[in-house]
């Protein structure tokens, strides 16, 4: 069987999995960001992300933040500043005001990013792979990291994944360029190996919440 073929099966698989197992965490999850924020979705309310070979496509995740808090940041005149600061720290923010106190805890351990075993059942992403990036995220990073061009065009050539090489090593405190070479790394080098080494090292990295943000 072709490594691709056996890799989707195994995502099918784990997400099979994961969903049965994590399932009351996510229920709870949702209940209580309902009781922080009830005027506000369960998931979060933000633009498509970018996928395999450039399609967009819709990201499940729990909602960490405040309603509309991905269109405020880009258009409330009194979030400029920290709008720039978003951009100049590779599309990540540290101490975002932005995040509900439900939101800094599932963010944390990675419980934000459990929906995604959806997008993983309808093949737009995969367990293990390269992070899924914003198209304006993309934009902006090549022309401040302008040699990165051919590994984004690297990254985008496999699935996205819920966890993979960046994420392992450090997440966000990874700039983009540094970020989006371990993604090409990783799509022209992809095995059974590399999946089961990543995998292996998920589970500590989300209990010990290093990196996050």
């Amino acid at each position: 069987m072709q490594y691709s073929n056996l890799k989707r099966l195994m995502d099918i698989f784990y997400a099979i999995v994961l969903g049965i197992v994590f399932g009351p965490i996510c229920l709870l999850t949702a209940v209580a960001i309902k009781l922080e924020t009830p005027e506000g979705p369960v998931f979060a309310d933000i633009p498509n992300r970018v996928g395999k070979n450039g399609k967009l496509f819709k990201l499940y995740k729990f909602r960490s933040m405040i309603p509309d808090a991905h269109e405020l940041l880009r258009t409330d005149p009194q979030l400029k500043k920290l709008f720039d600061e978003y951009k100049r720290s590779s599309f990540k923010l540290h101490n975002d005001p932005r995040v509900t106190q439900v939101g800094k805890f599932i963010r944390k351990y990675s419980i934000d990013e459990m929906p995604q075993i959806y997008n993983i059942l309808k093949g737009e992403m995969s367990l293990i792979g390269p992070r899924p990036y914003f198209a304006d995220e993309l934009e902006d990073q090549q022309k401040k990291y302008p040699h990165t061009k051919q590994l984004v065009k690297m990254a985008l050539s496999v699935r996205p994944g819920i966890t993979g090489q960046w994420q392992v090593s450090g997440r966000s405190e990874i700039n983009f360029d540094k970020r989006i070479d371990m993604d090409a790394h990783y799509a022209e080098n992809m095995n059974l190996w590399y999946d089961l080494k990543i995998l292996l090292k998920t589970p500590l990295v989300m209990l010990s919440g290093k990196g996050a943000v």
